[in-house]
């Protein structure tokens, strides 16, 4: 166990990867939310105000998880750290920053519902789809949201080491074309009320339980992958 742990300790040399920028992130995003808030209901506009901008740090943690291992990865095969002490230690390094970034947007939308949106009925954390099942589950929601954008990226990086910008290119193509071909099909299937039904049936909270289903498939692969990829 202490060997994963010191590829934690090497992935957090630099903790404004996994902590400093996605916090400054975090802060910016809010900052002009509040701003662009403030304007709607300094000129009238009726809230409540709602925006994305709590997406952003989630969005950079597809960064931070390709980095992970184009960066470190050669390091840690110079330490005689093995790949699956370098993979175990990095999802858990990847866990903990996720972790911390959740519980951040939780305290977040406490404070915006003890302070009614700021006074200005704004809300930055406070997403209601997220929050209905209960805070508990917003903060499950933001961490698997987290933990996947992170393990896509490095999933894609595992496999751009493996086999190239070629095979990195084609996959993403094909995964495109997939997803073209599923919408084209249920569209000559005239499906789309069943599909919008079943996404609404499942909830925020059921969604987020297939996206674990789905974070779990690309850390397995992504391991795979990684056990012949070259430093």
């Amino acid at each position: 166990m202490n060997r994963p742990l010191n590829v934690v300790r090497l992935q957090l040399v630099n903790k404004m990867t996994y902590i400093g920028i996605p916090l400054l992130i975090l802060v910016g995003a809010w900052v002009l939310s509040m701003g662009i808030y403030a304007m709607l209901a300094g000129n009238g506009v009726p809230g409540p105000f709602y925006g994305g901008g709590s997406q952003a740090p989630l969005w950079y943690f597809l960064v931070v998880g390709i980095q992970a291992l184009t960066f470190s990865f050669p390091f840690s095969q110079a330490m005689s750290i093995t790949r699956r002490e370098f993979f175990l230690g990095t999802l858990l390094t990847a866990f903990l920053t996720a972790a911390i970034l959740s519980t951040v947007f939780l305290l977040g939308g406490f404070i915006e519902i003890a302070t009614g949106g700021y006074g200005i009925n704004g809300y930055f954390f406070l997403l209601d789809w997220m929050w209905a099942p209960g805070w508990w589950a917003a903060w499950l929601i933001y961490f698997a949201i987290a933990m996947f954008m992170f393990v896509v990226g490095f999933w894609a990086a595992t496999i751009y080491k493996r086999w190239g910008t070629i095979a990195i290119t084609l996959l993403l193509v094909g995964l495109g074309a997939l997803l073209v071909g599923a919408m084209w099909l249920i569209g000559r299937l005239d499906a789309w009320n069943e599909v919008s039904a079943w996404f609404a049936a499942q909830g925020s909270l059921g969604l987020t339980l297939w996206g674990v289903l789905l974070i779990a498939a690309l850390a397995t692969t992504s391991y795979l992958t990684l056990r012949r990829a070259t430093p």
